[in-house]
């Protein structure tokens, strides 16, 4: 079986980038474990960490570092290797190469020479936590890493400020707690979502207002494993009373009471609990039609 599109020029090889799980192992597509098999020579964001995953899933390549700090360097040798026919595969540590990865130099540079570039998509960390944040997707900002330093952090915050799209941010968990703090000073009290070992053992949403998030971070003694933050918009479309008024009744169907019901679609929403608590007493008392 071939791996070459019918687009490609026969004289050059492919570039493959290729997806790779941000957790569970599990998350690897098929077709990813197919062309990491067929293809010259695997680019790897850290060659330990794509041995394993290789041998995982029964797979043996050549595996050529590609990282941050030779990406530079090592371009050119990879780019005669395409140019030569050889085709290769490009992978990153985690998720979708290129995005907040490194990468972008090697798919640039064979992109502009007419190498074929073919994406093998699957798992990338902001798109499983918007997916299931119950925020607005209908248009987002993928911000990516933000600056370290203090000074050019709140620049940074303060040019979003007004953004009204879904933002997502990645942060470390080392930075986070100081990024929180950050964004609330900027953004004010806006909800928000942070997740945290997304597809693996101890993966966890928090949701509420940036403040709770802080608070409950703040509480403990080492904040664990890659963030994604998810922040509404400047001017989120808010819901419509119908949306809510059915996400209470689900709610209390549940077997939620009404305090907990409000407070649940509230944090859901990214509205007031004042606003929702009056809905949800009126339908436990029945004056809402079931």
């Amino acid at each position: 079986m071939t791996l070459k599109p019918d687009f490609q020029d026969a004289r050059h090889g492919t570039l493959y980038v290729v997806a790779t799980p941000i957790g569970n192992p599990e998350d690897i597509t098929l077709r990813a474990i197919r062309v990491l098999g067929a293809v010259d020579w695997i680019a790897a964001e850290d060659t330990r960490f794509a041995r394993r995953l290789l041998c995982g899933h029964d797979v043996s390549a050549r595996l050529i570092s590609l990282y941050e700090h030779n990406e530079q360097r090592r371009t050119p040798e990879l780019m005669r290797r395409l140019v030569a026919g050889e085709s290769g595969a490009l992978i990153s540590n985690a998720g979708t190469p290129t995005i907040s990865d490194p990468g972008y130099r090697l798919v640039s540079t064979a992109a502009a020479a007419g190498i074929a570039v073919v994406p093998v998509p699957g798992p990338t960390a902001a798109a499983a936590a918007l997916s299931a944040s119950g925020m607005p997707t209908d248009a987002f900002v993928f911000v990516g890493f933000p600056p370290k330093k203090d000074k050019a952090l709140r620049r940074f915050l303060e040019r979003l400020e007004s953004e009204e799209k879904t933002l997502i941010f990645y942060e470390s968990p080392v930075r986070i707690v100081s990024f929180l703090r950050a964004a609330e000073s900027v953004f004010s009290d806006r909800f928000a979502v942070l997740a945290r070992e997304m597809t693996k053992p101890h993966e966890e949403f928090l949701r509420g207002r940036l403040s709770q998030i802080l608070r409950r971070l703040a509480e403990r003694k080492a904040v664990k494993g890659e963030c994604t933050l998810i922040v509404v918009g400047a001017a989120a479309r808010q819901p419509a009373d119908a949306d809510l008024t059915a996400a209470v009744k689900e709610a209390l169907a549940q077997g939620m009471g009404v305090s907990e019901a409000a407070k649940t679609v509230a944090a859901r929403f990214g509205v007031a609990r004042g606003r929702v608590y009056p809905m949800a007493l009126a339908i436990r008392k029945g004056s809402v039609d079931p």
